[in-house]
C-alpha cells in the first residue's frame, strides 16, 4: 500500500536567518572559510546585479539574473575539488566563479563572444548549457568516464526546478544510478519554471523524491542556508568518490529577480511573496553569523565592495575595447580537434569574409 510518509523529507537547515545555529552540532567548516564564503557570496550579487544593469544599457545581451541564491551555488560549487567538473546552466555564474571561471570569460560569454563559449583553460567547467537539462546528461557522461579511468574526479550539474520535466533529466538519473556514476545532480528549486511555479508543474510533493524511483539518495536542504548547502553537498561528494553513485539535492531557494531580463516577474507573483523570501536573503543570514565570530565588520565590508566594484568596471572596460568576433572564428571552440567538415566551413567563411573586404576596399 502506497505510504506517503516514505518520500517526506527533513530540509536540511544550520543557521536560520538570524545567523544563528539551528542545533548543538558543530560546523565542519572553518571560520576562514566561511569568510571565503561569504566574499564569493557578495562577489556573485555585485556581479549580478552590474550585470542586469549592463542589459539595461544595451551593452549586453539578454541576461539570466541570480540573486538570491548564491549560498546554493557557492557553497555547493566551495565543496568540490579542482578535479571536479561543474556542467552549469544559463544562471550558475556563481558556481563558475568559484571553480574558476575568469570574470572576463563570463562577460564574453554573456556579450556573444565566442571565446566566451569555450571551456576556460585549466579549469573543469563545460560550456555554459542553455538547452534545458540537458547538462545533467553531460555530467554522468563526465562522471562513467572518471569511474572507467579510475580517476577521482566527480561531476555536478545544475539546474532549475523546470529542467525537472524534461526527459533529459530523467535518463540522466537512471543512467547515473544503473551505472553508479560519480555525479551529484543539484536543483535550484527557485520556485517558478520562468512563470509556472512548482505546483503547477509537478503533482509530486518534492523534487527530492524522484531519486528513488531510480535507486539513488535524495536530499532536501535548505538552499539560503550556504552551511547546510556546503556540508550536504560534501557528504554527497565524498559518497561518489568513494562509489558510493549519485545524489539528487533538491535546494530550496527563490531568484529575487525574472527568469531572464525579457520576463516580467510581476505578472505572476506577488510583492509579499518576494518580501517573504527576501527576510531570509542568503547573504545577510551568512553576514550576520560572522560578524558574531568577529571576524568580519560593516568597514570591512564596505571596502571588499569598493575594491570589488572597481575590479569589476576595470574588466569590462577591457572586455569592451576588444573587436567582435568574425564569422570565421565560431568554428574554433566546437571539438577539441577541428573535423573536416568544420575546417570547410571555416574556410567558406573565410571567402566570405575576404569578398567583403574586397567589396569594401573597393
Amino acid at each position: 500500500m502506497f505510504d506517503e510518509n516514505q518520500l517526506t523529507f527533513k530540509i536540511i537547515k544550520r543557521l536560520d536567518e538570524q545567523g544563528n545555529l539551528v542545533d548543538e552540532q558543530k560546523l565542519n567548516i572553518k571560520q576562514s572559510e566561511l569568510l571565503e564564503m561569504y566574499k564569493w557570496m557578495k562577489k556573485a550579487r555585485l556581479l549580478d546585479e552590474k550585470l542586469l544593469k549592463l542589459q539595461r544599457q544595451g551593452r549586453i545581451g539578454t541576461y539570466a539574473p541570480f540573486s538570491g541564491q548564491e549560498a546554493a551555488q557557492v557553497g555547493s560549487a566551495f565543496a568540490l575539488n579542482s578535479n571536479d567538473w561543474i556542467c552549469p546552466s544559463y544562471r550558475d555564474i556563481a558556481a563558475c566563479l568559484v571553480h574558476g571561471m575568469p570574470i572576463e570569460q563570463i562577460l564574453y560569454y554573456i556579450k556573444g563572444h565566442v571565446e566566451g563559449g569555450k571551456s576556460p583553460e585549466n579549469v573543469n567547467i563545460l560550456p555554459i548549457q542553455i538547452i534545458i537539462a540537458a547538462q545533467t546528461l553531460h555530467a554522468v557522461g563526465i562522471g562513467y568516464a572518471s569511474k572507467l579511468k579510475g580517476e577521482s574526479s566527480v561531476a555536478i550539474s545544475y539546474f532549475g526546478d523546470g529542467a525537472t520535466s524534461e526527459g533529459d533529466f530523467h535518463e540522466a538519473l537512471n543512467f547515473a544510478a544503473v551505472y553508479k556514476t560519480p555525479t551529484i545532480f543539484f536543483c535550484q528549486n527557485n520556485q517558478y519554471a520562468i512563470s509556472v511555479p512548482l505546483k503547477q508543474q509537478m503533482a509530486s510533493k518534492t523534487i527530492a523524491q524522484k531519486a528513488i524511483a531510480y535507486g539513488m539518495i535524495g536530499i532536501q536542504v535548505d538552499g539560503n542556508d550556504v552551511v547546510a548547502v556546503y556540508e550536504a553537498t560534501k557528504e554527497a561528494i565524498e559518497r561518489a568518490r568513494n562509489g558510493g553513485g549519485p545524489t539528487l539535492i533538491e535546494a530550496l531557494t527563490y531568484r529575487y529577480g525574472p527568469h531572464t531580463t525579457s520576463d516580467d516577474p510581476n505578472k505572476y507573483r506577488s510583492n509579499e511573496e518576494k518580501e517573504e523570501w527576501l527576510k531570509k536573503d542568503p547573504i545577510i543570514r551568512l553576514k550576520k553569523w560572522i560578524h558574531k565570530q568577529n571576524i568580519w565588520s560593516d568597514e570591512q565590508d564596505r571596502e571588499f565592495e569598493n575594491n570589488f566594484q572597481d575590479e569589476m568596471n576595470r574588466i569590462i572596460d577591457e572586455v569592451e575595447k576588444q573587436d567582435f568576433p568574425k564569422i570565421n572564428e565560431i568554428f574554433n571552440h566546437v571539438y577539441d580537434k577541428m573535423t573536416n567538415h568544420l575546417y570547410e566551413q571555416q574556410m567558406e567563411a573565410n571567402s566570405i569574409i575576404q569578398r567583403k573586404d574586397g567589396d569594401h576596399n573597393g
